[in-house]
């Protein structure tokens, strides 16, 4: 296929260069001409493009057979997100719409979900958006799915907390103590490791079913006190402490049932796996 991947940053361009190491065409697309450079190689071409001025739409090029929206918010509030994540969207459905686009997906984020009661969510679980940012977020969700609603390929796929290399923010949040014991401790984490995360969108890619919501997290979501005290051990540290509350989400995220649907095998199941990874590459 040639699919163009907007949003070629760190998940993206890890994207970008698993679809063109299987055979696909890639247009990868990026604000800066300059961050382009580390996306250069076979199967790639790199397109400087910012595609949250509408006009840039144009730009793009014709015989794209697949998109994959993981763009990214320029800032944080809901003015950036709504640029990036619903302006965009309807820019590129625009773009491409017609009978040639074979699959477009949207990787989301499972932030729509702000429930704090420790529950459980899977996939169809009506969003709980807990402010202006995650309500932007169910709004691009909401674009997508009315579009698939009238005939377009698109399909959601929400991401937990994605870390790998490059963004090992499990070790080092708990290495410096801003993830630490402390009140709120025993709330819910949920992560996905980068190279799962990648499978994922891959797999949506290959055979999601428009107007699907998919989740790609991983299968023993840890609460914050065992990662915590798991990492420190791993690392030879004093466990963190801190007093500050934490006051964030505490919802325990399912995805089994997006494996299933397709046919997905974890590289790293836990956190375990996905740090003692991190950790073994730091020692080399």
């Amino acid at each position: 296929m040639r699919v163009l991947v907007a949003g070629a940053g760190w998940l993206g361009g890890a994207v970008a260069r698993a679809l063109a190491a299987r055979g696909d065409r890639v247009t990868a697309v990026r604000r800066s001409a300059a961050r382009l450079r580390d996306l250069a190689g076979p199967g790639i071409e790199g397109l400087a493009l910012d595609l949250s001025d509408p006009r840039e739409a144009r730009r793009l090029p014709d015989g794209i057979d697949a998109v994959v929206a993981c763009q990214s918010a320029a800032g944080d509030g809901a003015g950036p997100y709504r640029r990036a994540y619903v302006d965009v969207n309807r820019s590129l459905l625009d773009r491409f719409r017609g009978p040639g686009l074979r699959a477009f997906v949207y990787t989301g984020s499972t932030g729509v979900f702000g429930q704090r009661d420790g529950g459980e969510v899977d996939e169809s679980t009506p969003p709980a958006p807990s402010g202006p940012a995650a309500e932007v977020l169910v709004e691009a969700e909401r674009v997508l799915l009315a579009a698939a609603s009238g005939g377009a390929p698109s399909v959601v796929l929400r991401l937990s907390g994605i870390y790998g290399p490059g963004r090992p923010w499990p070790v080092e949040r708990v290495r410096v103590g801003a993830l630490a014991l402390g009140p709120g401790d025993g709330a819910w984490l949920n992560l996905c490791h980068l190279e799962d995360a990648v499978a994922a969108v891959l797999a949506v890619l290959d055979r999601g079913r428009p107007g699907r919501v998919y989740h790609a997290s991983d299968a023993h979501p840890p609460r914050r006190r065992e990662l915590v005290e798991w990492v420190a051990a791993r690392l030879g540290i004093p466990v963190p402490t801190g007093a500050r509350p934490y006051e964030g989400a505490d919802r325990r995220i399912l995805a089994g049932r997006s494996r299933a649907e397709l046919g997905l095998e974890l590289a790293y199941p836990s956190f375990r796996e996905g740090v003692e990874a991190l950790l073994a590459g730091e020692a080399r």
